[in-house]
């Protein structure tokens, strides 16, 4: 749109950013998950909170460990409308996903797929 079509007036707009974070629910969720996925070899999680000075680092993130590894084996990480799960031992992006329970299923079914979907 040309700005001089309207006497030089920009439109006016409105921008509203919106940013996935780790909420109460969602460590009552993980808590949830880890201890049923205990025997799929799930072992331990940390949600590590956001940076407040700088939130463009990160918005916090969850770190998973599994039985097989004494290093954590995924983390799940708020970005935009989304959540990204990541291979952190390799440092590679597995999925991205609508839902943090949806991410969480993917790394592992612990809780079945109605849980899921209704978070």
């Amino acid at each position: 749109m040309d700005p001089l079509q309207f006497g030089g007036e920009q439109p006016a707009a409105s921008v509203i950013c919106f940013h996935y974070r780790i909420t109460e629910r969602h460590r009552a969720y993980l808590m949830s998950w880890l201890k049923a996925g205990q025997r799929m070899g799930l072992h331990d999680a940390d949600i590590a909170p956001p940076v407040p000075l700088d939130p463009k680092q990160h918005a916090g993130y969850v770190l998973i460990w599994v039985r097989e590894n004494p290093d954590p084996a995924y983390r799940v990480v708020p970005e935009g409308r989304t959540w990204v799960v990541i291979d952190e031992l390799r440092n590679h992006r597995l999925g991205k996903f609508p839902s943090f329970t949806g991410a969480l299923h993917f790394i592992r079914p612990a809780l079945g797929v109605e849980s899921a979907i209704a978070g």
